[in-house]
């Protein structure tokens, strides 16, 4: 799977569990609140569970998915401090950095599908 792929497959995950967030609390899916909606979406499970199925997800794409930790890390924190030779810790701490980058995009597009839902409704 490509470093494309890994991220689509991200996007679309954040999609599930933000549909799963509105069906259960509507007023939790609003821009005002992104940063809560990253905490539960991104920081409150794993989304890869075990050493074995961490490998196989990361791939030929593990050193990118390392590069990507270590520089957002440097960043905000000044220091690298996920256990980078651990796989499942790798693949997690990615999707966070991942789901930081597009979920305000894909809170977006949700909305507006469901301003459009609303509005077709509204119209027949």
């Amino acid at each position: 799977m490509s470093i494309q792929a890994k991220r689509q497959e991200i996007i679309d995950f954040a999609k599930d569990r933000i549909q799963e967030i509105y069906d259960y609390d509507q007023d939790k899916v609003t821009l005002d609140n992104i940063y809560d909606l990253h905490h539960e979406i991104f920081n409150t499970d794993y989304y890869i569970i075990g050493r074995y199925q961490a490998k196989q997800w990361l791939g030929a794409d593990a050193f990118d998915c390392i590069y990507d930790i270590q520089e957002y890390e440097n960043n905000n924190f000044g220091q690298v401090t996920t256990d980078l030779s651990e796989p499942e810790k790798v693949v997690n701490m990615y999707v966070y950095i991942v789901g930081e980058e597009i979920l305000e995009d894909v809170v977006t597009e949700f909305l507006e599908e469901r301003e459009d839902e609303v509005e077709a409704e509204e119209s027949e």
